[in-house]
């Protein structure tokens, strides 16, 4: 999660969105052929595209890793909480609609620091009756505001298992070693039973040209990803169970039978889920 896109000074609940600076839920939501982006942010997405031609694929399936693992976690688990921070633009089959299709008492928590996505998602994200929706703009890098806000308590029981999704959002922390402290933050707040579902780009399958490339753009302010080996990334699960197939590109986590799996190298995102016990 980048606050690029917000303008400084007016990060948090108030914050004004600057359409001038590219912001990454508005490029996903370009890559998953959304319409709620502007110009910054389709420039920025085509010049990811450009150098990195499978970006788009990996977009999409990464949004569908989020959507098998929301399934299993509520058909075969029996999860009815979901706390969902870096939630992005609402599009097609969000967490609380993938959710609730099968129970409609789940209850979801969307985090995001974009104001351009909660005004979006308090719109159109609603709830079935029986279930709940609820919004809190706040940053992944402060966990702790996030588990301090009374929206967060009000709409899940703290005691009861919760999903926490941290989807396509920790390559957003820049840094070696930044991300695993803050998803043990969380974790240590969410109760034994609870699980994780993380995504998190990658350069292991990328030839030596995208690596240059990549770290171009990093050099020059025009990439906010910092990607991280599966080795990094699996620290965020240490202490929990890693579910089978374990720790996979996302396109080969529980892969639906039939479907075709691309190429690893046009994918570059690795993703798991494990269990709090």
């Amino acid at each position: 999660m980048s606050k690029v896109g917000v303008m400084p000074g007016h990060e948090g609940r108030h914050a004004i969105i600057d359409s001038s600076v590219p912001h990454p839920a508005r490029r996903y939501n370009y890559w998953l052929g959304g319409k709620d982006n502007f110009a910054a942010d389709r420039a920025s997405a085509d010049e990811f595209e450009q150098r990195f031609p499978g970006v788009r694929i990996g977009a999409r399936s990464n949004r569908a890793m989020l959507q098998r693992a929301t399934r299993f976690l509520t058909a075969e688990v029996g999860l009815r909480q979901f706390l969902d921070i870096g939630t992005g633009l609402p599009t097609a089959d969000n967490t609380h609609e993938v959710a609730q299709r099968i129970a409609p008492d789940t209850r979801v928590v969307y985090v995001d620091n974009d104001p351009l996505v909660m005004t979006h998602a308090r719109a159109l994200l609603t709830s079935t009756a029986e279930g709940r929706t609820a919004y809190i703009e706040a940053d992944l890098r402060d966990p702790d505001a996030i588990l301090r806000d009374p929206v967060l308590r009000e709409t899940l029981d703290m005691t009861r298992p919760v999903a926490l999704m941290l989807v396509a959002v920790l390559h957003f922390i820049p840094g070696d070693g930044a991300a695993a402290p803050i998803v043990r933050r969380l974790l240590d707040a969410l109760p034994a039973g609870s699980y994780l579902v993380a995504t998190h780009a990658t350069l292991d399958f990328a030839p030596p040209a995208h690596r240059e490339a990549h770290e171009s753009l990093r050099a020059a302010g025009r990439s906010d990803v910092w990607p991280r080996g599966r080795d990094e990334f699996a620290t965020v699960f240490d202490g929990l169970e890693v579910l089978p197939p374990g720790i996979v590109p996302v396109s080969e986590w529980r892969a639906e039978p039939g479907e075709p799996v691309p190429d690893r190298v046009n994918v570059s995102v690795w993703g798991g889920v494990g269990r709090k016990d």
